[in-house]
């Protein structure tokens, strides 16, 4: 029992210590949690998508991926031209505002949106592959028989960190009642995705 707890809590560890680094797909996260705009959907397309990857690297694919270098190298161009697009938006909000965004019901349209770019933010950037099926994936095969334990801590942060980044982060609605809060936010937002895309393309 004391070995599965502790492959559980290694992999908990390092599984939090990929995720928490500020990226394209938590400043999507925080933007989303402060609108309250499809907040359950966002949070469990990142923490399913997480353990889905995580078991594959868990499983081994990460060997595959090697065989077919140019996977990652399609995946760099165009994630990174997506990162550069959404950053482009999130720039001209952040210089042209439209006002002050209290926190917004949800709606057919901003929930389908909402859902299509944390999908394309989470399977268009490499690094995410990079994170989970080769690193977690790597560190969880020296566990031997408990990687399994170990992947199952990993998806485990992964669910805590997103539920507590967008769940969490309507409490600064009350910080980010004025539009010129919405700009810093905006301006952080777009500042992530635009570096992202540039180091993506960069490295494709």
């Amino acid at each position: 029992m004391s070995h599965t707890l502790t492959a559980a809590a290694a992999g908990f560890g390092t599984g939090l210590s990929l995720i928490v680094a500020i990226g394209a797909q938590n400043a999507f996260v925080l933007r989303q949690g402060v609108r309250r705009d499809a907040v359950l959907a966002v949070v469990g397309i990142c923490a399913l998508s997480d353990a889905l990857l995580i078991a594959l690297g868990v499983g081994g694919v990460g060997a595959l991926v090697v065989a077919w270098p140019g996977a990652l190298t399609a995946v760099g161009w165009i994630g990174g031209l997506f990162l550069l697009g959404y950053g482009a938006l999130a720039a001209r909000r952040a210089f042209r505002p439209t006002g002050a965004l209290a926190a917004e019901g949800e709606s057919a349209g901003s929930m389908r949106r909402a859902v299509l770019t944390c999908l394309a933010l989470t399977w268009l950037n490499p690094h995410v592959y990079l994170d989970t099926v080769f690193l977690l994936g790597s560190v969880a095969a020296d566990r031997g028989p408990l990687r399994w334990t170990f992947g199952l801590g990993a998806a485990l942060a992964s669910l805590c960190w997103f539920a507590a980044l967008g769940f969490g982060a309507r409490l600064l609605g009350r910080f980010l009642t004025r539009p010129a809060a919405w700009r810093v936010l905006d301006g952080l937002v777009a500042a992530t995705m635009i570096v992202m895309g540039v180091t993506l393309v960069a490295g494709a």
